[in-house]
């Protein structure tokens, strides 16, 4: 049996399954993949390790001949019509838990560093304008004793929240459900109102989608410091500038983007936002177990089995 991989993924997953019998064909070059070149993957392969890039929408699906399983090589599924999948009989499965971790680390990362103007810093010093220290130089903003608002309190959002407790912050989450933690649940318009740092840890949804504009941005405090490692178009972009060039935002730190990969130009001109190519599971230990598990994820259904990460038509 065959099975199409859309971008190259570590080669621990990629053996894994050439170990188990498999043809494996990649797609090895780098940009989006076209339409057409994933048609060729649902129609002509058994199965299919997909990337969160790559639309695999009805138009495409109705082209399936072969294929039993999509394997996102990710925890999103917002690139898949999972229905449309489910009527057609085909498997879609991601990879989640395994990049908890990461992805929780670069959110944090990414919070200190915009916070307290690390690339800013560093830039200064590397092109030599560092003539001593100065009691007003490159002032950030600390966490101690300030409010840390984390949206979405899943698996992701309870180790970002974890990580922020040990900085003497206090969180605080909103989320659908109450969850079982020990931080205090809030509406939205609260933990608006109330954060000094805002994380995103969602995903996109039809009711997240927009989730963060204008009408939102105003509500917060002036000077708050917000951090996206979750999905883009959970923020309007054009109003995240706005409320950066306006100070109701102070800095921001930006690993995914609205209109991927495409970064909106006035983004890139400001000191006050740091910006990262949607790294947030780039480890090697969880981009390894992300291409093991989708592999298991491909042998088991092919075989038969049931899949071990499927995911549900809600």
């Amino acid at each position: 049996m065959k099975v199409f991989i859309t971008k190259r993924i570590p080669d621990t997953g990629i053996q894994f399954l050439r170990n188990k019998g498999y043809e494996v064909v990649i797609r090895d070059r780098g940009g989006l993949i076209s339409a057409e070149e994933i048609v060729h993957g649902i129609r002509d392969f058994d199965g299919m390790i997909s990337m969160l890039s790559d639309p695999i929408g009805a138009d495409v699906l109705a082209e399936v001949k072969k294929c039993r399983i999509i394997a996102n090589y990710a925890v999103g599924t917002n690139n898949i019509d999972i229905k449309t999948a489910k009527k057609l009989g085909i498997t879609v499965t991601n990879t989640p838990d395994v990049l908890t971790e990461a992805t929780a680390e670069l959110a944090m990362t990414l919070l200190l560093t915009a916070s307290r103007r690390v690339v800013a810093g560093d830039r200064f010093a590397r092109e030599g304008n560092f003539q001593g220290w100065e009691p007003l130089l490159f002032l950030g903003k600390g966490l101690d004793g300030k409010t840390v608002g984390v949206v979405g309190m899943g698996r992701i959002g309870r180790v970002f929240a974890r990580m922020v407790s040990g900085f003497k912050a206090h969180v605080i989450y909103h989320s659908r459900t109450k969850q079982d933690v020990s931080y205090p649940l809030v509406d939205f318009d609260t933990l608006l109102k109330e954060s000094d740092f805002i994380s995103l840890h969602l995903p996109l949804a039809l009711e997240s989608r927009h989730m963060f504009t204008e009408h939102q941005f105003n509500k917060m405090k002036n000077g708050v410091v917000f951090i996206n490692t979750a999905r883009g178009p959970i923020v309007r972009e054009k109003d995240l500038v706005a409320a950066l060039n306006s100070g109701k935002i102070s800095f921001a730190g930006l690993d995914v983007y609205e209109f991927e990969p495409e970064i909106t130009e006035e983004l890139k001109k400001m000191d006050n936002v740091v910006l990262l190519p949607h790294i947030g599971s780039a480890t090697e230990k969880a981009r390894n177990h992300m291409a093991i598990l989708a592999a298991r994820n491909i042998d088991a259904v092919l075989k038969g089995e049931a899949p071990l990460t499927a995911v549900q038509v809600e």
